[in-house]
């Protein structure tokens, strides 16, 4: 069960993709039905022609922005407009088909490495015996992921003891127990587990270029999807582009925000962001930091000032620490994870751009070598693309079992 669903409680597949998917209000232009004497004939509406430009719309002013503080100020997601769509009467679509389900979206995502892992198999697989020929080829195979050496030997072994026990033969029945291996080491020790009914906090931590502030955003829509309330601590007050930009991920989410202005401290911004989180009773609080690189001492200690600041101001919330990492950076993310748990003691890993890279075994790398467990993973460019993790239908996904 991903973390979604324990912080949640599993939704109908239909009502969560409703739920998520960007709402658009829809006009159609009919003309009156003629009035008929018996019931049983009635006439089809006459359609218009669709309108080919967009009527005007009616923008609501920027709310007030709240000052909390002479220095703080809190601000109230910004409506955005929706312009009128309109279109012939046509026969309504299912929902299936403007959006894709969890399962499709993952195996999507995960294409170019179930790709590269499902050609490679079958590109050894000679339907004769399973000797040790072929165990080297597979693990030359698993390797070229990134799933690190130190879980490719437990998955070899691991497929070894089952082929021979339950006398596997085919290229199937192999790719199916190979999935069960790494779902094995996906779920063995550590989860991300965050109790639903206690104030949540989040710092979101990473390098520059990651994704960290879009993950954020996307991270705040999926809450708010839930029925939660959020907030948003723009931690990263080194650039005043990077408050600009949560901001407009903030809008987008509809959520509210606390930023300071630029150059102020960030442990300031994160007191006042747990002091307005209080008030309003939120139920998730989201802690923007500065991108960073991991090398440079100084900027980690700052990580440690906040870390202390959370702690030391909200005992009761249920803390969690998520580094982001970039798919597509391969073994060095490794490196990042062990750097950034060394200052802060990190709790989970969200995972992004995975649809762009054949190197998705890098999860696993990382939960064998740090019992660090993957909490979302990033599988696209809108803003619902961000899935809580699911370790059996990623290591189905990434083999390539549909």
């Amino acid at each position: 069960m991903g973390l979604f669903s324990k912080l949640f409680g599993k939704k109908d597949k239909k009502d969560k993709i409703e739920e998520i998917v960007d709402k658009h209000e829809i006009v159609v232009d009919e003309t009156p039905i003629e009035k008929v004497q018996e019931e049983t004939r009635i006439a089809k509406p006459k359609v218009k022609e669709p309108i080919e430009h967009e009527q005007e719309l009616e923008v609501v002013a920027e709310p007030e922005i709240i000052q909390e503080k002479e220095f703080a100020k809190v601000t109230e997601p910004k409506p955005v407009p929706v312009a009128k769509e309109i279109k012939p009467q046509s026969k309504p679509k299912e929902v299936k088909e403007k959006k894709d389900g969890f399962f499709k979206k993952i195996f999507g995502g995960l294409k170019r490495t179930a790709s590269a892992i499902g050609s490679g198999i079958s590109s050894i697989f000679t339907g004769g015996p399973f000797d040790d020929d072929f165990y080297d080829d597979l693990m030359a195979v698993l390797l070229q992921s990134d799933m690190g050496m130190e879980a490719v030997e437990d998955i070899i072994d691991d497929i070894k003891m089952v082929v021979k026990k339950n006398g596997i033969k085919t290229e199937v029945e192999l790719k199916k127990v190979l999935a069960t291996s790494i779902t094995k080491i996906l779920t063995d020790g550590e989860d991300v587990s965050i109790s639903a009914d206690q104030p949540i906090v989040l710092m979101i931590v990473g390098v520059n270029g990651v994704g960290k502030t879009t993950s954020i955003g996307k991270l705040s829509a999926l809450f708010k999807s839930a029925g939660k309330s959020v907030l948003i601590a723009a931690g990263d007050t080194f650039r005043a582009a990077a408050s600009e930009q949560l901001n407009e991920w903030a809008n987008r989410a509809k959520v509210r925000i606390v930023k300071h202005a630029e150059g102020a401290d960030p442990a300031s911004v994160v007191f006042d962001a747990i002091s307005s989180a209080k008030a309003k009773k939120d139920d998730i609080l989201i802690i923007d930091t500065a991108g960073r690189l991991h090398n440079k001492a100084h900027l980690m200690e700052e990580l440690k000032k906040i870390d202390r600041v959370v702690e030391r101001n909200w005992p009761d919330a249920v803390y969690k620490k998520l580094i982001v990492l970039d798919a597509t950076t391969g073994q060095n993310a490794l490196t990042q994870v062990e750097v950034f748990n060394d200052a802060v003691d990190l709790d989970g890993v969200i995972l992004t751009k995975l649809d762009g890279t054949a190197k998705g075994g890098v999860v696993v790398a990382i939960k064998k070598k740090f019992d660090l467990p993957v909490a979302f993973v990033g599988v696209g460019e809108k803003i619902d693309d961000l899935l809580p993790f699911d370790a059996d239908e990623f290591a189905k996904a990434i083999i390539g079992i549909e």
